[in-house]
């Protein structure tokens, strides 16, 4: 049964999801990256959990699910151009655990159920923390640089390391976090570089500890649109790579890891490499 009535309200099911999710492409085995609207993919018996669950049921217990969580800091703003923060300000500012940090709400509450999910590990940077559940979940988080978070050793050159997926299940394509890594690792000139301090939680108290990073907030270089995101992934799907189709009411797109990011890499360099 794809939906159950329950009142004046008809629901996904959990099994209808999964067999969608395997008609997209999805395996056994997959790693993937999720990023989900809940509200497109419509109401589902569980909600988030119900998502969650149709994602296990068809990854099994060799694939692992992941997800972009980020984390809900809100005093970058306040920071100078040097990427401090008054230390008058300091003591206000909750350090980010990341065994408690709350998910970014911007990443949807997809995000943040996968996170508490019992099991759920995270990486320990906090603006590129990355969520994973299953098999090899602890290697993907383990051990997340600091510094450029979204570049080598980060979960998201992990996942292209275990011929993993991305999955946008709803979601808009300019949200594709994958793509940040092509941004890191592309051979580019004139890289906008964010530094920043942040508090981190640790048994002794907070330490605030600087990290500098490739700028994920902006556009990486100038020459870009905001959202060009959208436009790397729409050029690889019409170079006939990807899969299209629906997963419950939402449009879905799933694509190789590997692929979409030497994708964009080349994206990137075709345009502004000298």
């Amino acid at each position: 049964m794809r939906r159950i009535t329950l009142g004046e309200e008809q629901y996904w099911t959990a099994d209808a999801l999964a067999a969608d999710l395997a008609g997209l492409g999805l395996a056994a085995g997959d790693a993937v990256m999720v990023h989900a609207s809940l509200r497109a993919v419509g109401p589902v018996l569980g909600g988030a959990d119900g998502v969650i669950t149709a994602l296990r049921r068809l990854v099994g217990p060799q694939g692992c699910i992941l997800s972009y969580v980020s984390w809900l800091e809100q005093f970058e703003d306040a920071l100078d151009d040097h990427g401090r923060l008054d230390p008058a300000l300091k003591p206000f500012i909750p350090a980010f655990d990341a065994a408690t940090s709350r998910a970014n709400p911007d990443h949807g509450w997809f995000a943040e159920a996968l996170r508490t999910t019992p099991g759920t590990r995270r990486s320990g940077n906090p603006g590129a923390s990355v969520a994973a559940l299953g098999a090899g979940a602890d290697g993907f988080t383990a051990d997340h640089p600091m510094d450029y978070g979204y570049g080598a050793g980060s979960p998201f050159a992990r996942l292209l390391e275990a011929g993993g997926k991305v999955l946008m299940l709803g979601a808009p394509w300019d949200t594709m976090s994958l793509l940040h890594h092509a941004e890191h690792i592309a051979d580019i000139p004139g890289k906008h570089v964010r530094r920043m301090e942040v508090p981190l939680a640790a048994t002794a108290g907070v330490i605030w500890q600087a990290i500098t990073e490739y700028d994920t907030v902006d556009p990486v270089v100038d020459g870009l649109e905001d959202h060009y995101f959208a436009t790397i992934v729409g050029d690889f799907l019409a170079s006939e790579q990807g899969q299209q189709g629906q997963v419950g009411d939402a449009p879905c797109v799933l694509v190789p890891a590997a692929a979409m990011a030497r994708f964009a890499v080349d994206w990137l360099e075709r345009r502004f490499r000298p």
